[in-house]
């Protein structure tokens, strides 16, 4: 079974929504492996802050049936799709990689192009899976962070318990 990266990202009640979809990922798909939890600045619009996280699972659901469980999470959370790409969110879960595949046509792009733009998603991918190499890069995503420029996305651990 490949082992899948999620990022999520949370910045309307955050706490109760990380805390909430890790619990029903937990159901869903079994043992899973967090990273910690940061908190960051909103990016591409005025917000409140976000909380961010990366989860890592082992699945056997393919791609079409994994997205369409996390819509589902997402839509049961409140998450309301269709007011544009940066907005206030419930609860947001990104699929950034699946084993090591590489796709570019079936509405996902994987790995997700987000993990060496922003540091919310960096930064705990490294913290967990910093030996795992990128499947374009063939960088370990402990050298992405290491040779990250984070001076303008700054980060702040939260202490949140699972």
């Amino acid at each position: 079974m490949p082992r899948i990266w999620l990022s999520l990202g949370s910045n309307v009640d955050r706490r109760e929504n990380l805390r909430h979809s890790v619990q029903n990922l937990s159901t869903a798909l079994g043992p899973l492996v967090l990273s910690r939890v940061y908190e960051s600045d909103a990016v591409g619009f005025e917000g409140d802050r976000f909380y961010n996280m990366v989860v890592g699972v082992e699945t056997d659901l393919d791609i079409p049936d994994l997205m369409a469980l996390l819509r589902g999470m997402e839509a049961a959370q409140g998450r309301v799709r269709g007011g544009g790409k940066f907005a206030p969110r419930t609860l947001d879960i990104d699929l950034l990689t699946y084993g090591d595949r590489v796709v570019k046509d079936t509405g996902v792009e994987l790995p997700r192009d987000e993990i060496v733009k922003y540091a919310f998603v960096l930064r705990p991918l490294a913290e967990v899976a910093g030996e795992e190499v990128h499947p374009v890069l063939s960088n370990s995503y402990r050298q992405l962070w290491e040779a990250f420029d984070a001076s303008g996305q700054p980060l702040w651990p939260v202490d949140l318990a699972f």
